[in-house]
């Protein structure tokens, strides 16, 4: 194939002790694990506020994509976990603060639980560099 494919390292990594790498850079493409309301600490922020969780969760996309050379700006597709899709309108209003026209593909699912049982939202997203 050709493509030169890197992990995308950060440090202190919260999802270390998961076994999970937070991203690969695959030629000018960005993947990113799932990204939640986890502090660089490894402590959950926001506890059931789905607002401070969701603040923290954009927080660390942006800490990993800039660890790839990448940015909000560059994000082509987002992928949206809700453990209660009454949040929905949120993320809506969240769309339009953290990204812009034209905004990035998209796809939200609720789901019954998360990774950890604390976590109210998952996001992973495929950016370019």
């Amino acid at each position: 194939m050709g493509e030169k494919v890197v992990p995308i390292a950060i440090d202190p990594d919260p999802l270390a002790p998961y076994a999970i790498c937070p991203g690969w850079k695959v030629g000018d493409l960005v993947f990113l694990s799932g990204q939640a309301a986890i502090a660089e600490d490894g402590t959950i922020v926001g506890g059931d506020d789905f607002d401070l969780q969701l603040g923290q969760t954009m927080a660390n996309i942006e800490r990993v994509l800039q660890a790839a050379e990448s940015d909000m700006s560059k994000v082509v597709k987002v992928t949206i976990y809700l453990k209660d899709m009454a949040n929905f309108p949120k993320i809506v209003d969240a769309r339009k603060k953290y990204f812009t026209p034209p905004y990035p593909a998209d796809t939200i699912v609720e789901v019954s639980s998360l990774a950890l049982p604390e976590l109210l939202v998952e996001i992973d997203v495929i950016a370019t560099t």
